[in-house]
């Protein structure tokens, strides 16, 4: 709210399907645990509507992995937008610790959304990601390899938090609402 306040939008916080539906743009914003928020989302039928949305949507952390087929985070099936599912960080070595937590690299970035932001750094807090797939439009590397952010048409995810990442997440919400 505040990320986009600063640049001038006023954003309306809702889970009323009409409001949803009519909005310019949609963030689905991301705080919680996957099982959780798909049974919020089911038991308000915002599964559908969401999976309806022909705006311009951006998941931000568990809200691009709710867009994924499946969660390994309670086991839960997601909305499907995203061919891929969503696996635990499973440490390799003593350093590798999980959660992920702090900066790290952006690469391979392709898409409109990460115009301007190849080798920038953003901030990561999460303990599951989403492997590389066809859908991938930005690449992190912890513990392996991962998407950082994907696009399906109208659908885009970020599994870092644009909003605490500084300028370069000021680049990348600006790029989403210039879409």
């Amino acid at each position: 709210m505040n990320a986009l306040r600063r640049l001038g939008v006023e954003p309306c916080l809702t889970d009323n399907a009409e409001r949803l539906r009519k909005a310019d743009r949609i963030i689905f914003p991301g705080q919680g645990e996957a099982s959780g928020a798909m049974h919020y989302l089911r038991e308000h039928g915002l599964d559908r509507v969401i999976c309806s949305l022909t705006q311009p949507v951006l998941g931000i952390c568990i809200g691009q992995q709710l867009l994924c087929r499946h969660s390994e985070e309670g086991d839960v099936d997601c909305l499907g937008i995203f061919e891929a599912d969503v696996r635990r960080f499973r440490p390799q070595q003593h350093e590798d610790k999980v959660p992920c937590m702090g900066w790290n690299a952006l690469y391979d970035t392709k898409s409109p959304l990460m115009e301007s932001i190849e080798g920038q750094y953003v901030y990561f807090v999460h303990s599951f990601y989403v492997p590389l797939c066809a859908e991938t439009i930005a690449t992190a590397n912890y513990i392996h390899p991962y998407s950082a952010a994907l696009q399906k048409g109208n659908f885009y995810a970020t599994q870092f938090h644009p909003e605490k990442s500084g300028s370069v997440g000021e680049t990348i919400i600006k790029n989403f609402l210039d879409l």
